[in-house]
């Protein structure tokens, strides 16, 4: 996970309203319009939870660790999005390279960069947008003796497990009663940071979202989830708070959604407040929330290993997202 900029306010520490633990309707400011009304495109009844092979998203997880770190413009990404055009092309998806080139401030040459689309029902205009980024950190930058920082950094936790849950989705998509269209977009360059305060962050995010911006596709996003360090064990999902400031409707939504799936993992407490993916999908107009676990212990160290990640955290998300996509209109 890349939370650079992170700010913990206050209210991180209390209930969004006193009483509401169980009842995500007190989220919003009561003096303000919601900016969306995602909530309002959803149906009545409740679609059965898709079903989630842990073992096999578990294994998929190692598949891609045992690829060593996948770092931007690095022969081990390219491996990966080898490995990854297979697998989906395998289920029936269209994938797409988004390519672009960025030079990074520390860096004396630009990298090429690829951002991976997967896209199901590609007919379908009205579209939701399930995210996270697939490159690893070239810096295990947490770990307290600077010698052990450039030692291969898998990042199991932090992107990998995102790229792994969505490869067992594929397994389940054909059977899912969608009724709008479903992109996986897996971004690059989140992590390609060698100078903290100098180096850019997000940077596949954001030139996703400006070409968004400068060539609108013939589809529109009508919301997204940005899945981020939230597979390991026993995770905890508060309400992060850039994702209650910017696609509260959306945060309610769900969260109370994970409420009455009895998902327990889904706090309705306001958590930190982070600088991640989904700010750029916001600010063109994309509603899109952070599911994060930001308190895992292994963030950006050499321990961000397989085995401290979970195959049940990973379902409890599953059980809410795939009652979720099916319920929009």
């Amino acid at each position: 996970m890349s939370v650079r900029h992170m700010i913990v306010s206050l209210a991180s520490l209390l209930p969004l309203l006193a009483g509401c633990s169980t009842s995500p309707t007190a989220a919003q400011d009561p003096k303000k319009e919601p900016k969306d009304q995602f909530a309002q495109d959803q149906v009545v009844e409740m679609p059965k939870p898709m079903p989630f092979e842990g073992e096999r998203a578990m294994a998929y997880l190692k598949k891609l660790c045992d690829l060593g770190p996948r770092v931007s413009g690095g022969s081990g990404m390219i491996r990966q999005q080898e490995l990854l055009k297979a697998h989906f092309e395998k289920f029936g998806a269209k994938v797409e390279f988004q390519s672009f080139e960025v030079r990074q401030h520390s860096q004396a040459r630009p990298t090429r960069m690829a951002n991976l689309i997967v896209t199901w029902f590609p007919d379908r205009e009205r579209r939701l947008l399930l995210c996270g980024h697939y490159d690893t950190r070239p810096l295990a930058d947490q770990e307290s003796d600077r010698r052990n920082w450039t030692k291969p950094f898998l990042s199991a936790n932090d992107g990998t497990s995102t790229t792994a849950f969505f490869m067992e989705w594929a397994h389940h998509i054909s059977a899912l009663d969608l009724k709008v269209g479903l992109d996986f977009v897996l971004f690059d360059g989140e992590e390609y940071i060698f100078e903290p305060g100098r180096d850019q962050y997000f940077l596949g995010s954001k030139h996703f979202a400006a070409e968004y911006r400068r060539r609108p596709p013939n589809h529109r996003y009508i919301a997204g989830v940005l899945l981020d360090l939230f597979a390991g064990q026993n995770a905890v999902y508060p309400v992060e708070g850039n994702s209650l400031f910017h696609a509260a409707a959306l945060a309610e939504d769900i969260w109370r959604l994970a409420a009455a799936l009895n998902v327990t993992s889904f706090k309705w407490v306001q958590g930190p407040t982070v600088d991640d993916d989904h700010l750029a999908l916001n600010a063109v107009g994309i509603p899109t929330i952070d599911v994060i676990d930001f308190n895992y212990p292994h963030w950006h160290k050499l321990s961000d290993l397989p085995e401290n990640c979970s195959a049940d955290s990973m379902a409890k998300v599953s059980r809410v997202l795939s009652v979720w996509v099916q319920r929009v209109r």
